[in-house]
């Protein structure tokens, strides 16, 4: 990279925003060991994601890589995470997606291996109104739970598939791997992922004191 491309990247408004994003998030130690990804969108058929092995809580706009999908084939100079395929998935499955943050937390993870089913309802919480879409606790709100894969490319083929469900919680999540939201801003993004974090953690509660799923 030469010094005036690299003096652009650091003055990207994407990058930066999503470095503070990434500070946040690792605040609130749902990222640790240099687990999660994230990308911003940055045109209709590209974006900046996080390099691999890169502490969430520690970025610099060095730290994320430019991708495209000019014609769907991913090109990219360096070395992106490993779930990159899929954050490019999601944006080919929707324009209207300009942020993705992948997470670790405890309680998803854990949440995500005491459910067998293949959907999980919410419904009867007052912070479901935090993705989109969601007007009312009276409303049942599905998060969609795929199994654990090291095959990316078809991961993103079965959520591709699953898509209809998926969509409308703005969110995913991976048995035993980790959550997936998005949003059509950074900031709505970040909302989507403060609000189903909260979810998680109230249902698993209600587990553990009820002893039922």
């Amino acid at each position: 990279m030469n010094h005036a491309t690299q003096h652009g990247h650091q003055l990207n408004p994407y990058a930066i925003a999503l470095c503070a994003a990434g500070r946040w998030i690792a605040s609130r130690h749902w990222v640790p060991a240099t687990g999660g990804n994230f990308s911003i969108r940055s045109g209709q058929h590209s974006a900046l994601v996080t390099a691999s092995g890169k502490d969430k809580g520690e970025l610099s706009p060095q730290d994320l890589l430019p991708v495209s999908w000019p014609e769907g084939e991913l090109l990219c100079p360096g070395k992106p995470s490993a779930e990159t395929a899929l954050h490019v998935r999601l944006y080919q499955l929707d324009d209207s997606i300009k942020a993705v943050l992948h997470t670790h937390s405890v309680q998803a993870t854990v949440f995500s291996r005491l459910i067998q089913a293949e959907q999980h309802l919410f419904s009867g919480y007052e912070m479901q109104k935090a993705i989109r879409g969601q007007l009312s606790h009276d409303q049942s709100c599905p998060l969609t739970i795929f199994d654990n894969t090291q095959d990316i490319p078809a991961l993103a083929a079965q959520v591709a598939e699953r898509w209809p469900e998926v969509q409308t919680a703005s969110a995913l999540l991976v048995r035993g791997h980790g959550l997936y939201v998005w949003g059509q801003s950074l900031e709505e993004a970040k909302r989507h992922l403060e609000g189903w974090e909260f979810l998680i953690h109230c249902e698993l509660e209600r587990i553990r004191l009820t002893g039922t799923l």
